[in-house]
């Protein structure tokens, strides 16, 4: 059997020309897995959209439903950061099932890729920076309902920290979040995560894998959790526009790597999603996120 990989054939959802947020990365990507040879067309898996009542395990009734019928206030829009279309809705809920997919695939094979998701800065009743629905939370959520997992770690190595990931499971021992992210960067108000480690501005690819060496074991051996939930977010690299650490290509590779084998070589299931990810060279971004299917397609070998 090959590495499970989610696909969203929704994620052509165009923005308004000039819009910062790359949409189309998510169809590329899933060429270029092909293309490259990295997955083949049997390895993809469409997700659902998932029924309202498992976005509202996190979110509020009232945010929810406001969002999908689009009658949020033009602050809360304007807090999310993207313009709403009924195209958008769908896309939005069609990930919190991707997500939901890949980690009930991670538990079934031990690890499981989406192409999307990553969503962390959505907080239970507002949306943030481009993200609406907390994915990695809500799959926390349903993974609990379903008895298929109990313990949860969050290994969120966006370069933005995880605050609305944190603040939902503050309260929460069952769900253990750690991000590792840089420093001075958005939001410009932390929340607290069970653990944070700032980064200094424009730290390069040693001292970044390095310091992630240093946690990642530690927490594994303490949280033992029944999965891990990784957000590889590719905007540590040096070439992202919203980023400010200097992560190179080779750089997030072996992070990837380092990060799927310490999991998997001890056992833990992994689910990953794509995290973050900004650059005008659409090319280039594309491949960065695709280092995460390489790396993975390499580690699920050895299962």
């Amino acid at each position: 059997m090959d590495l499970p990989i989610i696909y969203h054939p929704d994620y052509v959802t165009e923005l308004p020309e000039g819009h910062r947020f790359p949409m189309a990365k998510f169809s590329l990507l899933y060429d270029l897995l092909l293309a490259d040879g990295v997955a083949k067309s049997e390895q993809f898996y469409q997700p659902t959209i998932p029924q309202q009542d498992l976005i509202e395990l996190i979110h509020t009734p009232e945010y929810v439903n406001a969002y999908c019928q689009g009658t949020l206030d033009e602050k809360a829009q304007r807090r999310i950061g993207l313009p709403w279309s009924r195209g958008l809705v769908n896309r939005t809920c069609t990930a919190v099932g991707g997500t939901i997919l890949t980690a009930q695939k991670a538990l079934e094979c031990g690890l499981a890729c989406n192409t999307a998701g990553g969503t962390h800065h959505a907080f239970p009743d507002y949306g943030s920076g481009f993200c609406i629905f907390n994915d990695l939370a809500i799959a926390c959520r349903v993974l609990q309902r379903q008895h298929l997992a109990k313990r949860i770690l969050i290994v969120d190595l966006d370069v933005h920290q995880g605050d609305g990931t944190a603040f939902i499971f503050q309260d929460d021992d069952s769900v253990f979040t750690f991000s590792m992210h840089c420093e001075v960067n958005f939001p410009g108000t932390k929340q607290k995560s069970d653990l944070d480690v700032p980064l200094p501005v424009g730290m390069e690819d040693d001292a970044y894998l390095q310091t992630l060496a240093s946690y990642l074991p530690d927490l594994l051996s303490q949280v033992k959790p029944d999965i891990v939930l990784y957000d590889a977010g590719v905007d540590p690299h040096i070439g992202d526009k919203l980023g400010k650490l200097a992560l190179t290509d080779s750089g997030i590779f072996r992070r990837e790597m380092q990060v799927l084998s310490t999991c998997v070589s001890q056992g833990y299931p992994v689910a990953c999603v794509i995290g973050g990810g900004y650059a005008d060279d659409m090319k280039s971004l594309v491949y960065r996120h695709s280092l995460l299917h390489r790396a993975a397609s390499e580690v699920y070998q050895q299962l």
